[in-house]
């Protein structure tokens, strides 16, 4: 039960990282040693970091990120063609505030779905909103916002993200709607926010992929000329990952 009206105050005020570091201060005397100055700043830093923390749970919440991934955890010492230089540069997310692109590609399994998800997680730490989704969900929602009269709306809030990750890309030849609604997505992101594209088909085979020639280079113009490339290799770390266990269990 509040006893303390200082504190129910604080609760009132919904001010609850003071009000949980008032309740810790007055259960440590010691601190009582302090000057008034010092101890209603520890409050107010408590009151500052809890916000903040508030504020990051609800971006990554928001982000639907796929996997659990963070830019400290890539490993590295895989043969994999990661250059080491520019993932660090993307880590300071540097290129989010200057509007550019990140694209990555490889074959199945190398790590593009968690490069892209750890680049979000870093995104939504540093204080971008942030959405992942596969291209075959995103042409999917967008069909369904066409026929209940959503489209213009879901398209706004694609626009306002600071950061859009779209996995997935080129597991299939773009159908007319697809290729415009891909458009128009890029058209209202180009030079004002940034995307990341993860797939396995490299660029060279994409405007193949768009189909139509022209949409295909206006998509490939708005998304291409302003991007960072990664281009993965090797063999996928799931099959290595699960010949190591099983050689661990062997013995071997």
């Amino acid at each position: 039960m509040l006893t303390h009206p200082t504190l129910e105050k604080l609760y009132s005020l919904r001010l609850w990282g003071m009000a949980r570091g008032f309740e810790e201060q007055m259960r440590m005397p010691d601190l009582r040693e302090l000057a008034f100055e010092e101890r209603f700043g520890l409050l107010v830093d408590r009151e500052m970091t809890e916000r903040r923390d508030l504020r990051l749970r609800v971006r990554l919440k928001m982000a639907r990120l796929r996997l659990t991934a963070a830019v400290e955890d890539i490993d590295f010492r895989q043969p994999r063609g990661l250059d080491k230089g520019l993932l660090l540069e993307l880590a300071s997310c540097v290129w989010i505030k200057e509007r550019q692109n990140v694209l990555i590609t490889g074959p199945t399994g190398v790590g593009k779905s968690y490069l892209a998800c750890a680049l979000g997680n870093k995104a939504c730490r540093e204080g971008y909103r942030t959405l992942y989704t596969r291209l075959p969900r995103l042409l999917q929602e967008l069909h369904i916002a066409r026929g209940d009269g959503r489209y213009g709306k879901v398209l706004a809030g694609l626009a306002r993200l600071d950061l859009l990750l779209i996995d997935d890309w080129g597991l299939a030849p773009l159908d007319d709607h697809g290729r415009r609604d891909i458009l128009e997505i890029l058209e209202d992101r180009h030079d004002i926010r940034s995307t990341i594209v993860s797939g396995q088909l490299p660029v060279s085979g994409w405007h193949e992929m768009i189909g139509d020639p022209t949409l295909a280079d206006a998509i490939l113009d708005r998304l291409v000329h302003n991007a960072h490339k990664i281009e993965l290799k090797g063999e996928s770390m799931r099959k290595t990952l699960r010949s190591l266990t099983q050689s661990g269990h062997s013995g071997t």
